[in-house]
């Protein structure tokens, strides 16, 4: 092989080379081809047949339906079929909040009003970032005094798990 600064010269040729020595040690050939028999050309292949409207075959789903059949047909189950259906039951209703999650959400607020726009109660930055700071901290230590820990309230604590 002849190359250049940037590699081969020709290569065409150069590529040829190297897929007449791969398909002599037999790369890339079928089992039933013969090594030493120059491959066919694609044009002096057997036409295949062409496809028939026929139904196909279900193939490796095993059913009898086809793709198409169940994906475009409607539903064999119908929309009238309402029988089985689970129907969820009412959502339980949320429960009120108390006077210690307002006090939480004020500080969250106050906090965060301090920390983005101090000036708009009339507050320097220099002051109301170290405030904003201790009053977001505070609304954190608030909601995690107010998580329950243990079984709630008439269990017992040695029954197991509750579903």
């Amino acid at each position: 092989m002849s190359r250049g600064k940037d590699g081969p010269e020709d290569v065409d040729a150069t590529f040829a080379e190297i897929v007449a020595d791969l398909r002599a040690e037999g790369v890339g050939l079928f089992p039933d081809d013969d090594p030493g028999k120059p491959a066919e050309k694609p044009a002096e292949k057997t036409p295949r047949p062409e496809p028939s409207d026929a139904e196909p075959e279900p193939g490796w789903r095993g059913g009898g339906t086809s793709w198409d059949k169940t994906l475009f047909e409607d539903d064999p189950a119908g929309p009238g079929d309402d029988e089985g259906h689970f129907v969820p039951p009412e959502p339980p209703p949320l429960p009120r909040p108390r006077k210690g999650a307002f006090i939480v959400l004020l500080f969250f607020l106050l906090g965060l009003l301090l920390l983005i726009a101090p000036t708009l109660i009339g507050m320097g930055t220099r002051l109301g970032t170290p405030l904003g700071i201790l009053a977001l901290a505070t609304a954190i230590a608030l909601l995690l005094l107010r998580v329950r820990q243990g079984p709630p309230p008439g269990a017992d604590p040695h029954n197991g798990a509750q579903v």
